[in-house]
């Protein structure tokens, strides 16, 4: 009986984008220190499902967003809504349910969590062949919805914010299957930090703002800014924090360019490639320019930071920023000029800062991640098998 084993979760994550690996390693990090007796395993679902080609087809799907980004904005559009082409391509199934049943049989979990989409597909194809009748739990790393994010034998879905829920609810998902719990980040984004400490502990100078700079895991951004350096409209010195993720090439570019003494300015760089201490440049900063990925944002709304959102991609970014935009915590810049604008803005007139930064406060659900375990293991406790339930029939309609 599944009442008499031990609580176990399998997370099912995927590598386009570091979010959805982010969001994973959070639940894993929450259950460790809330509830150290249940266990967590994390499996790339791409890596498991495509062991040879899960490399290559994260390498073409990062070249198509940032080089095709209005089509990628066109398909995300067209697809937004369940209509004939999101279910053309729902059932276009792109996984091994022979793989998917060996990874259940060995890791015998009493619910599986997607943190990626297509775990989640499939996931509820399995229910509905009858391969398995695990609970399962969805966790939507973005803020806002989308038809491939929804699948019939979905037992319930973890959102970051109110108007997600009611967005899916209009797709049909019953609204008692829908928890707004917060996108989950990791503990460090939760804590108050003494900043003075951390000035001192990064070599940054506590009488200059620092205007800290992220593309995600990948760093996406970084050179537009090198205009600014060389400007004297600033009205005062500036510390930039250049965090290039994995993109080596990117950091060292900025450092040949930045980091040249040809480059005569009154202002102090920082070039990092992939760190582990994000949340400490987070809590000494004073204004953060990123593009708007789910959980980075989220672990600034935590921080309340202040976010400049630069170019955000047509699909889940331009939806993200456009909530942020919405909720007073972020202003966007869509392209090099409307970047220098804001910033000089943001210096010139500290209250803006203020007002974005209480903003955050107000709007952020910085318990994601304990909110995320917790109806987890709610709906593994309280689970019916999806063929007793009345989910059945909002499934059948929509299979």
């Amino acid at each position: 009986m599944r009442e008499n084993k031990r609580e176990k979760i399998l997370i099912l994550t995927g590598t386009l984008g570091d979010g959805h690996n982010q969001a994973a390693k959070a639940i894993l990090e929450a259950t460790g220190f809330y509830r150290p007796e249940v266990e967590v395993k994390i499996v790339d679902f791409l890596q498991w499902t495509h062991p040879y080609l899960h490399s290559v087809g994260r390498f073409c799907y990062m070249q198509w967003v940032k080089g095709l980004p209005s089509v990628y904005g066109y398909l995300y559009r067209k697809t937004r809504d369940e209509n004939t082409l999101s279910n053309l391509f729902k059932r276009i199934r792109s996984f091994s349910a022979d793989r998917m049943s060996k990874l259940l049989d060995e890791v015998e979990p009493t619910v599986v969590v997607s943190t990626f989409p297509g775990a989640a597909s499939a996931m509820s194809y399995l229910k509905a062949q009858h391969l398995t009748d695990v609970p399962t739990v969805t966790v939507i790393t973005d803020y806002t919805d989308h038809s491939y994010w929804i699948h019939p034998f979905t037992d319930r879905y973890m959102v970051g914010a109110e108007h997600v829920k009611q967005a899916l609810v209009k797709h049909g998902v019953p609204i008692r299957n829908i928890e707004v719990t917060g996108i989950p980040i990791k503990l460090s984004f939760t804590r108050a930090y003494n900043r003075v400490a951390l000035f001192e502990k990064h070599g940054l100078d506590p009488s200059m703002p620092v205007i800290l700079v992220m593309g995600g895991g990948d760093g996406l951004i970084g050179k537009q800014l090198s205009s600014l350096l060389r400007s004297e409209q600033s009205p005062c010195s500036l510390q930039f924090i250049f965090v290039c993720g994995r993109n080596e090439k990117l950091k060292k570019s900025l450092e040949e360019e930045l980091g040249s003494r040809k480059t005569k300015s009154r202002h102090r760089v920082v070039i990092t490639g992939f760190v582990d201490y994000v949340h400490e440049l987070m809590a000494l900063s004073d204004v953060i320019v990123t593009k708007p990925g789910g959980v980075t944002v989220s672990e600034a709304l935590a921080l309340e930071l202040p976010m400049i959102l630069y170019k955000p991609i047509p699909g889940q970014e331009q939806e993200n920023s456009a909530y942020l935009i919405r909720i007073g915590a972020a202003l966007e810049a869509g392209n090099v000029a409307d970047l220098k604008e804001r910033l000089l803005n943001m210096m010139e007139n500290r209250a803006s800062l203020a007002d974005l930064k209480n903003n955050a406060r107000l709007n952020n659900l910085k318990d994601g991640a304990y909110n995320v375990l917790t109806a987890i293991l709610q709906t593994q406790n309280q689970y019916v098998p999806a063929f007793e339930n009345s989910h059945t029939a909002w499934a059948g309609a929509n299979a």
